[in-house]
């Protein structure tokens, strides 16, 4: 096939800082092309790629030292530029956010997908979608779907990483130095790390937290965090990058992912099943999807929960784990699950993009007569 993914012009792809989303289009990318399909990554400049790369922007907008930039302005050229190209392509993968390129591409809509990678319960977003119910979406969760249960979902793909990415420590190598839980993510309310805190301490393990501080976090760190770090039990070791994260990981009794928001995916956690590690996450968002509840770790709803479940993560086959991930969020999962999305798509619409297909079109007609 002939694809186009148009990604974020926040990050570059992949990101050199922090960039879940520009990560997965990185991956997925480069697995469709070592498929065997024509791809156009359509991001920032600086961009490394597999794919034939399209730049409207030489950097990527947190990137560039010029604090006078418009993501607005930048994001419209680049889907000019996209719509400029339309019919080189069989289908356009959007992954911006939410649907700023709905009125570019309204005539063609039968010939795109749309990821989005954040939450969906906005109260402003059902409204706004209404307006645009052909094009096709796409969810990295069952769960994320369910504030826009009437948008035109056509499957679900959970994100997936390279098999070799990371990999489990050696047998007998799991925490050699100490028994520890680990957090990783980002030092944010909504990703708790108090909770993680107080779970450690009522297990009496070592806690150590790998973690970056956004300038927007930095109050509730320095007043809610900062203050319960000894350096002993509790430990902050910083942000830590890809090639730290399988010693990190993999050598931890346990991921804490205790979340306080809808979280709609959560790449911290398939990043520990990469490296054979269970999860104990907050019943939130798309943990009980993502996680297999006794097999890759436990789903808990409170301190008490959480504590029981970390003295039976040392139970769990972490071999297992480890396959589980291989089965469910490899990234040439993830292709191939987009593709059986992409052929979905097109054999439902005519080479302009309208769709065809009696069936859907149908439902657009009685979806019409709901919102009117």
């Amino acid at each position: 096939m002939r694809i186009a993914q148009i990604a974020p012009l926040f990050e570059s792809v992949p990101p050199t800082h922090y960039g879940g989303t520009e990560r997965i289009v990185a991956y997925l990318t480069d697995a469709l092309v070592g498929l065997g399909h024509d791809v156009t990554l359509f991001a920032s400049g600086e961009s490394n790629t597999r794919a034939r790369l399209v730049s409207t922007r030489a950097q990527a907008l947190w990137l560039d030292p010029n604090r006078l930039c418009s993501p607005i302005a930048a994001h419209m050229t680049m889907l000019q530029e996209v719509r400029r190209r339309a019919d080189q392509f069989d289908i356009l993968h959007f992954h911006l956010s939410h649907f700023a390129h709905f009125p570019f591409f309204e005539h063609m809509a039968g010939r795109t997908v749309t990821t989005p990678h954040g939450r969906l319960d906005y109260a402003d977003l059902p409204a706004a979608y209404d307006g645009w119910p052909r094009f096709p979406m796409i969810s990295i969760s069952d769960r994320q779907r369910l504030p826009l249960d009437r948008a035109n979902w056509v499957a679900t793909v959970y994100h997936g990483l390279p098999r070799d990415l990371y990999s489990p420590p050696a047998i007998g190598e799991v925490d050699p130095a100490g028994r520890y839980l680990a957090f990783l993510g980002r030092l944010s309310r909504t990703k708790r790390p108090d909770r993680a805190v107080d779970i450690a301490r009522q297990s009496g393990l070592k806690l150590k937290i790998a973690a970056k501080i956004d300038d927007q976090d930095r109050a509730y760190f320095d007043n809610e965090v900062q203050p319960r770090i000894d350096g002993a039990t509790i430990d902050y070791i910083g942000e830590i990058g890809d090639a730290a994260k399988p010693d990190f990981l993999g050598r931890a009794v346990a991921l804490l992912f205790p979340i306080d928001w809808p979280e709609p995916f959560g790449l911290a956690v398939i990043e520990a099943m990469a490296c054979g590690t269970p999860v104990i996450a907050w019943d939130n968002g798309a943990m009980a999807e993502i996680i297999d509840d006794g097999v890759t770790g436990y789903v808990v709803r409170s301190i008490d929960e959480a504590v029981a479940a970390v003295k039976l993560a040392p139970g769990l086959d972490r071999t297992l784990i480890r396959t589980r991930f291989e089965e469910r969020f490899s990234v040439e999962t993830m292709a191939r699950n987009y593709l059986k999305a992409y052929r979905t798509v097109v054999s439902r619409c005519d080479e302009s993009g309208e769709i065809v297909d009696p069936d859907m079109a149908e439902k657009f007609r009685q979806f019409h007569a709901q919102v009117q």
